[in-house]
């Protein structure tokens, strides 16, 4: 997440604190608010994990670039060898 992301769900989790609060006072510590604590305290270790970690790469940005020449490939390399399905390279024998 960039710093804006960040910054909005901290500020986010601690109006939800607020709220959550809120409700305790109201409604005492029945199980629906002991859940709602539950869930903003998950939601505060999540946030903080993500923010001591760096954004990982979407799985493009992580391969590996290996540059293929434009140039052709040497015709020995392929002597000898099939291509499944197609058939075999012409030889000096097919003529």
């Amino acid at each position: 997440m960039s710093t804006t992301e960040m910054l909005e769900l901290e500020r986010t989790i601690d109006h939800l604190r607020h709220c959550v609060g809120s409700l305790r006072s109201l409604y005492g510590d029945v199980p629906q608010v002991r859940r709602l604590a539950n869930d903003l305290e998950r939601l505060e270790i999540d946030s903080g994990d993500l923010a001591a970690s760096p954004p990982h790469l979407t799985h493009h940005e992580q391969a590996e670039r290996i540059p293929v020449p434009d140039t052709p490939y040497d015709a020995s390399m392929w002597q000898g060898a099939d291509d499944e399905g197609i058939g075999g390279h012409p030889t000096e024998h097919d003529g």
